[in-house]
């Protein structure tokens, strides 16, 4: 069964994720179900920039879970990433943008845990809503990330999730099971212990 909880460790969190927001990417969005956020802002035409984060935790069991998600895209540093090959690993996806607030709160987390899953084979990928290059890589550099990012300023991607789950906010933070199908979804700050638990629960399914 599917569920969903609220996860808010402290004021401070919630005061960050009450402010937190979310870049509009019209493009992307066209298609996306009636009840995302995002979506219904932009049909409403009415060229707000933000959308924030609820804070939500939401966790799919492996009967609620749909396809293995599929998409192409190219990284930074130009190379190809094709979800496909994201079988047989836990895999956690970040959707984020320099300036957005929350991800540069959630961003030292993100690599510590990076960092701690690496030799398990969990793979980390970033995937940029917003920036050019040169913007990203100033990010990643400040952050110490060192795992790659996707360019997805035209949407592809997010377009691409929305048939699966949502992101609905920036940040938001999706796991995939070893299947390549979403197992969680984060809406807004990533708090580390959560995100922790839910890649140990996926690494753990068979």
């Amino acid at each position: 069964m599917r569920r969903k909880t609220c996860v808010v460790t402290s004021s401070m969190s919630r005061r960050s994720l009450l402010a937190a927001g979310g870049a509009v990417l019209a493009v992307a969005l066209a298609a996306c179900t009636s009840n995302d956020p995002l979506a219904k802002q932009a049909s409403a035409g009415d060229n707000k920039n933000y959308i924030a984060g609820d804070g939500s935790v939401t966790e799919y069991g492996v009967a609620d879970r749909k396809d293995p998600v599929q998409f192409k895209a190219a990284l930074f540093d130009g190379s190809a990433v094709d979800s496909t090959k994201f079988a047989g690993q836990v895999t956690v996806l970040n959707f984020w943008y320099a300036a957005c607030a929350p991800c540069r709160v959630e961003a030292p987390d993100m690599q510590a845990l990076f960092t701690d899953f690496k030799p398990q084979g969990v793979e980390f990928l970033g995937v940029n809503v917003r920036d050019e290059k040169a913007t990203a890589e100033a990010f990643e550099r400040n952050f110490g990330l060192g795992y790659p990012s996707i360019v997805d300023k035209d949407g592809g991607v997010l377009l691409a999730m929305t048939q699966y789950v949502p992101p609905a906010a920036v940040p938001t933070t999706l796991v995939l099971d070893k299947k390549g199908r979403v197992s969680a979804r984060i809406l807004g700050v990533a708090e580390k212990g959560t995100l922790k638990a839910l890649i140990t629960s996926a690494l753990a399914e068979n």
